[in-house]
């Protein structure tokens, strides 16, 4: 499999995406954007929710710096998804809104576990699964 992102000499990040690759990033980018901007979007909801909800779901600047974060990195991945190549900065941005739109995508569709996973609609699988191989190669650059 071709390498879908490779760190160059210069320190930069080349995007090796094809059409089709971009095309998933733009809409889960702009899908996390919308939702951090329209609280009736489904994904509204889990795009502030803790991981771990013991740890500070009471805490309002927890979910502040929660909201700022997310809709920081969410403006910057819709920003640069045509960029031929990335700053670590932005390759983070797409790292961690990928990350809020996979979270936010098994949410909604009630997907967890390995079965319920398996048994998802297929569009909805393959959406997750580029992602996932989207992240994974994220990863290892940065």
């Amino acid at each position: 499999m071709a390498k879908l992102f490779v760190r160059r000499r210069d320190g930069r990040i080349e995007v090796r995406l094809n059409d089709a690759g971009r095309e998933v990033a733009r809409e889960a980018f702009g899908r996390v954007y919308v939702a951090e901007h329209d609280a009736e979007h489904e994904w509204h909801r889990t795009l502030n929710a803790p991981i771990d909800p013991s740890k500070d779901a009471d805490d309002p600047l927890a979910v502040l710096a929660r909201q700022s974060e997310t809709g920081s990195n969410a403006e910057l991945a819709v920003a640069t998804v045509h960029e031929e190549f990335l700053t670590d900065v932005e390759a983070w941005a797409w790292m961690t809104t990928m990350q809020v739109a996979l979270r936010a995508t098994a949410v909604a569709n009630h997907l967890h576990d390995e079965e319920t996973l398996r048994s998802s609609d297929p569009d909805v699988l393959e959406y997750i699964r580029t992602l996932q191989d989207f992240l994974h190669a994220l990863a290892d650059i940065l």
